[in-house]
């Protein structure tokens, strides 16, 4: 629908008294997300002894040199699994929006990394294609995805039920996405405190934060019913030149 057939349509003084009962809705959802944002940083936090290690442009590091210079560590576990030529689209997607905020990040005490289980060198070979700066590290050997709810084995995907989300569900492939923060104290102890999956990372998605403000707002009206299938890789949208691969492959 492209014209105001459909929609009402009234003078300014309507708009504005409509506008004005919505703002008391909007009003309640922000101190409802402040105060869903004090519940979260409420929460308990776990120690990690685990000694996780990764692949890094760096070289070998250990879970606790990702920190860098901060104490807080802000981790997107991208999909992107051994043997893929390329990431997920809609973590793709992700990356493009996170990645101008990754420098006012890194100098308010959060370093932000990217974990994907591929290989280093196909990760690099991917974020050159992409053109991103954001620090990506390979877990590959390590069991770094499998304890922060985002791979799951073989074995796992053949029975048909993995735990995902905090609850149990029907796998799609052997990787999923999510956030998981950690925070590192004086002593160089590490602490895990929060995770989140699915739509649990759907604020970090601008451009849907945008749509939602628009008229028709997300416009995922699809034969399949499935979300974001509008999305492709910034490289593969038919009207860029430098184009790479089929649309959303």
């Amino acid at each position: 629908m492209n014209d105001a057939t459909h929609h009402p349509v009234v003078s300014r003084t309507d708009w504005l008294a409509a506008r004005q009962g919505h703002l008391v809705h909007e009003k309640e959802f922000t101190r409802m997300r402040d105060r869903l944002n004090e519940e979260r940083r409420a929460l308990p936090w776990v120690k990690v002894d685990t000694a996780y290690a990764f692949d890094t442009p760096d070289g070998r590091q250990m879970l606790g040199d990702l920190f860098g210079r901060n104490s807080q560590l802000f981790v997107y576990h991208f999909m992107l699994a051994p043997g893929q030529a390329e990431g997920c689209v809609g973590c793709s997607f992700l990356a493009d929006q996170i990645e101008g905020a990754v420098l006012h990040l890194e100098h308010h005490d959060v370093s932000v990394v990217m974990v994907s289980r591929a290989p280093l060198d196909d990760i690099r070979r991917y974020q050159q294609r992409m053109g991103w700066d954001i620090r990506w590290v390979s877990s590959a050997g390590s069991p770094f995805n499998y304890d922060f709810g985002v791979s799951f084995t073989p074995e796992q995907v053949a029975s048909g039920q993995v735990d995902y989300n905090y609850h149990t569900i029907q796998p799609w492939g052997e990787d999923a996405h999510g956030v998981s923060v950690f925070f590192k104290d004086n002593r160089g102890d590490i602490f895990h405190t929060y995770s989140s999956y699915a739509r649990g990372a759907e604020d970090l998605l601008v451009a849907n934060m945008m749509l939602d403000r628009t008229p028709k707002g997300r416009n995922e009206k699809t034969a399949d019913g499935q979300p974001m299938d509008w999305v492709c890789r910034h490289d593969a949208y038919e009207d860029t030149p430098k184009a790479k691969a089929p649309c959303c492959g």
